[in-house]
């Protein structure tokens, strides 16, 4: 009897996992990116001459990395950064590189994620996994290298709370706008070290894509991973992704079993409206009529979080026939090369492209206020970004304000925060 978390650390050891057990675990996956991977290869190197060991990677088939943060290089040193870790890919032969978006959307849309993984990744939100059942966290550069050269890595089984949500969203409203309450709800602070596990009949209906906008997001109040049981849905999902046999009917799929919760919360999504996280930080949340008409330079549609084909074809609905505020950047990046061509084919592009929205090539984009919509010091940004911190997207004096694709898009009209629901009636 256990949590999904122990249940998911139970099968991988063959044995009953509590929480709070110190565990060494073998890993299916490790993720790295571009600004990452380099000083986890130091850190790789270093330890395995600690240990007397070559300075390989123990397992190269299980490690996947995706060039995103700054795809295409913005200056002369990332740009030797990332031939540094090139070079690096052809001496060891890893088979899994990719230049083709955001790596959390390749790790998904590739296959390397199956239910019951235990994955690490040098980036914090690699616990958007857990929409498709698989046990994924984020760890330091130091950590990734370790587990390079050794194939394994420990952790402290974390306890869980339970997100029970019932109820249908009403026009309008998204998972974005439930994963912002969530997080306000519980506090920036309030599942540290633990695993948020989503269950009810809403979280039963969503679709995979709005399952990984929740589970994207658990890091946002502390939360070691995210987690979704899961289901056919799932199994649908993976199938021509992976080799692997995902049946629901048999045991690979795993399942929680009457665990005990630390802490239980219901949510009703029946009563929930457009939310908007102010900044600068996600425990500053206000309904959109708090917040609606501030003027906005630039609007961000993307990232990990809400680049997915479903919130491109919201903002494209809403985009069609129209034309963005000429004063308002608006920025659309699609989180895959596989997204981007699927949303060509459906002519989102072409939408976004004659709304006068700038679209620019899969990755992070200005999620790290590096290029593509670095902002300037008095600028306010609204974004489907997953965190609004001081000088995230550039300058500390920017304005950081989150919400969904479909208020992102609204407001990119107008020029200013604005209610999707209100342009869906005109």
């Amino acid at each position: 009897m256990g949590t999904l978390t122990e249940e998911i650390f139970s099968r991988k050891l063959g044995r009953e996992v509590k929480a709070g057990e110190i565990v060494w675990v073998e890993l299916d996956r490790i993720m790295s990116h571009d600004t990452m991977s380099w000083l986890a290869i130091e850190a790789m190197r270093k330890v395995s001459n600690e240990l007397g060991i070559e300075a390989k990677p123990k397992f190269p088939e299980r490690i996947v990395i995706p060039f995103d943060h700054i795809l295409p290089p913005a200056n002369i040193d990332q740009a030797k950064m990332q031939r540094n870790i090139m070079n690096f890919i052809k001496e060891h032969k890893l088979p899994h590189f990719f230049q083709e978006g955001v790596c959390h959307q390749i790790m998904i849309e590739k296959g390397f994620v199956q239910p019951g993984n235990i994955i690490i990744g040098s980036d914090s939100h690699t616990c958007s996994y857990g929409a498709l059942g698989a046990f994924g966290t984020g760890m330091g550069s130091t950590d990734v290298g370790i587990a390079y050269a050794t194939g394994r890595t420990w952790f402290r089984v974390p306890e869980s709370i339970l997100i029970n949500v019932t109820g249908e969203f009403q026009e309008g409203v998204y998972a974005k706008d439930l994963i912002l309450k969530i997080i306000a709800t519980l506090g920036v602070d309030g599942a540290t070290y633990k695993s948020l596990e989503f269950r009810g009949d809403a979280i039963t209906r969503m679709s995979i894509p709005e399952r990984i906008t929740l589970c994207n997001m658990a890091i946002e109040c502390g939360a070691k991973a995210g987690l979704i049981e899961a289901d056919e849905k799932t199994v649908e999902y993976l199938q021509g992704r992976t080799t692997e046999n995902v049946d629901i009917n048999n045991n690979g799929i795993i399942k929680a079993n009457n665990g005990n919760y630390e802490q239980t919360f219901n949510f009703n999504i029946s009563e929930l409206e457009p939310q908007i996280a102010c900044p600068h930080d996600l425990d500053n949340l206000k309904p959109i009529n708090e917040v609606e008409g501030l003027e906005l330079h630039q609007v961000f549609i993307g990232t990990c979080t809400n680049g997915r084909y479903e919130d491109l074809e919201i903002a494209a609905n809403i985009l069609r026939g129209k034309r963005v505020n000429r004063f308002t950047r608006t920025i659309v990046i699609p989180a895959s090369t596989e997204v981007f061509q699927k949303a060509n084919e459906s002519g989102f592009i072409k939408i976004f492209q004659d709304a006068g929205c700038i679209v620019c090539n899969p990755g992070c984009g200005p999620c790290i206020g590096r290029h593509q919509g670095t902002m300037a010091s008095g600028e306010v940004a609204l974004t489907t970004m997953n965190r609004n911190f001081k000088g995230r997207m550039g300058s500390p004096e920017a304005e950081i304000y989150l919400g969904s694709p479909a208020v992102c898009a609204a407001s990119a009209i107008e020029g200013k925060i604005t209610d999707p629901r209100k342009r869906r009636e005109e």
